[in-house]
């Protein structure tokens, strides 16, 4: 994948799709990869010029040793749309990468056409939640976190249902940088979205999974509660909707981002 450096941090990007379709940015979750999408690629780059990278600290991008904010993470992804040469683009992320969808539609509204946000929150945890996440990535590493974040990410029935889709991400999470990881873990801590909410303008899709136990149905229902228009879909998932319900994730996102925008 090519590479661009952001604030002195190498990040690993990608683009695919037809070069003239309308551009499309996919942010990942805590712990992940681009390989997140594996489900989706295909048909979205089938209808849009789809950009994905590691966030910072995760995959193939570098794990600078310090705490990072969602800030930093917002201009990460704006720069990767500067060297992807995209003005604008349709934005949609899970998790972390939700969060910073939202910052983005709050901070960079002009470079936003529509946002999906899945499986987020304006506040995700808490303090003590993410400080005890910061400290067991340092002292117990990766494989220690491992397992209970499947917990979180998968249902039982799934997890049952699909051992070598959990154990990829099993080993995914395993082979991330601690480091990378308690520093995003350092910005869901201190990331808090709820009082400048209500300024996001930029049409905005929702997606709740019914059994996450991270980002519950509620976080999901307060963004669509203070966003004006905001559309909210439910999922039968846990936190990482868009791989337990693959096709219905695919569909919903297709049918937002390609609606004809009201006269």
């Amino acid at each position: 994948m090519p590479e661009l450096d952001a604030d002195g941090c190498r990040l690993s990007w990608t683009a695919g799709g037809p070069a003239d379709a309308p551009a499309l940015l996919l942010l990942n979750a805590l712990g992940t990869t681009v390989d997140l999408w594996r489900p989706q690629i295909d048909r979205l780059a089938a209808a849009f010029r789809v950009i994905r990278f590691d966030t910072r600290g995760h995959g193939a991008s570098d794990a600078p040793a310090r705490p990072y904010t969602l800030d930093r993470l917002g201009r990460d992804a704006l720069a990767v749309l500067d060297v992807a040469g995209v003005s604008r683009a349709h934005v949609c992320g899970v998790s972390l990468g939700g969060q910073t969808a939202l910052w983005l539609g709050l901070h960079a509204p002009d470079r936003v056409n529509r946002l999906v946000a899945a499986n987020t929150g304006v506040r995700i945890g808490s303090t003590g939640l993410w400080d005890q996440r910061i400290h067991d990535a340092g002292e117990l590493g990766m494989p220690a976190l491992a397992e209970p974040a499947l917990a979180r990410w998968f249902t039982p029935r799934f997890r049952q249902a699909h051992p070598e889709t959990v154990d990829r991400f099993r080993r995914m999470l395993r082979d991330g940088s601690p480091a990378g990881y308690a520093g995003c873990c350092a910005a869901l801590r201190d990331a808090d979205l709820r009082a400048d909410l209500h300024r996001i303008r930029r049409p905005t899709l929702v997606i709740a999974g019914a059994h996450d136990p991270a980002t519950p149905p509620a976080d999901g229902a307060f963004i669509r509660r203070r966003v004006a228009g905001a559309e909210l879909l439910a999922l039968d998932a846990a936190h990482l909707a868009n791989v337990e319900q693959p096709d219905a994730f695919t569909a919903g996102v297709l049918r937002f981002l390609s609606r004809v925008p009201p006269r």
